[in-house]
């Protein structure tokens, strides 16, 4: 069988509402969740054993990692379906590591799909609570690639209505952030869940950009005060055009929505010369 390839998209918090806790410690969340057409690859090709080698600029920054979450998803498809067969898995790191745009989650999630054609297996013999649980919360809507609805942990996730054609302007500064930081970090009472109604129908970006002002990311002020650079970013796409500038997930990466390719180009360029030490990226929001 021939090599099987697989994208691992990043995937955006548009929206971020914490909105409790549960007795086990873990923050109850409600979030629109979609993805962009950048990202990290997955290859995987017929082995006898499981191996992992890790390539692309973001690379090194997992050499130092023993067990990969991508190993983790391989083993755990394996064992699950009591797979004996090994393979070779290559992951083109592209994105930023600990940047709250799902990368890791993103890549097991390609892991599962690329082993699983390779050893013809069903994935719906994995739940999302079996994912969400063994692999990350971030899994199971990592494993949809669509725009979601994401709740609960991260472990419930429902379509969302479909979206107008938008592009995005990644830009991350470069600087540590934990995720267990951030929500340590979090105060203040819990927000109300979204009203997701006011997401369907949605016929521009513009009315896009509206629905989610109504909105926000409740990470951001928790964020902010360990890393001040992210207001600089924020401060950074707004100057650049975009309808509306928020951070990412937990941080640090921060994003920008436009109409257009041409306005998102030009603003992914601008940034990056303004500030040569950041990565940036423009990209569509993926439809399916």
């Amino acid at each position: 069988m021939p090599a099987i390839t697989i994208p691992a998209p990043a995937k955006i918090n548009l929206s971020l509402h914490v909105c409790g806790k549960r007795a086990d410690g873990y923050h109850l969340l409600d979030s629109l969740v979609v993805f962009a057409g950048v990202g990290d690859v997955i290859t995987v090709a017929p082995a006898d054993t499981l191996t992992l080698a890790i390539t692309g600029p973001f690379g090194a920054a997992l050499s130092t990692e023993s067990d990969n979450l991508v190993l983790r998803a391989a083993r755990l498809l394996a064992e699950t379906h009591k797979i004996t067969a090994g393979a070779t898995i290559t992951l083109e790191k592209n994105l930023p590591v600990a940047s709250g745009i799902g990368g890791g989650s993103a890549d097991a999630a390609a892991t599962l799909k690329a082993c699983a054609k390779l050893w013809g297996v069903k994935l719906k013999g994995l739940s999302n609570q079996t994912i969400a649980t063994k692999l990350g919360a971030d899994v199971p809507v990592c494993l949809k690639g669509l725009p979601a609805f994401m709740s609960g942990i991260g472990e419930i996730v429902a379509p969302a209505p479909a979206l107008p054609e938008a592009w995005l302007v990644l830009a991350n500064p470069g600087v540590p952030l934990a995720t267990r930081a951030v929500f340590e970090a979090l105060r203040g009472r819990s927000s109300e869940p979204m009203e997701r109604g006011r997401f369907a129908g949605l016929t521009s970006v513009w009315a896009l950009s509206q629905a989610l002002g109504l909105t926000r990311n409740d990470l951001t002020l928790p964020a902010t005060k360990l890393q001040p650079v992210i207001g600089t970013v924020i401060k950074g796409l707004q100057g650049t055009g975009a309808m509306i500038a928020r951070m990412c997930g937990s941080g640090p990466t921060c994003f920008g929505l436009f109409a257009e390719e041409a306005a998102a180009q030009r603003a992914a360029k601008s940034l990056a010369t303004l500030n040569p030490g950041w990565w940036t990226a423009a990209a569509p929001i993926l439809k399916g």
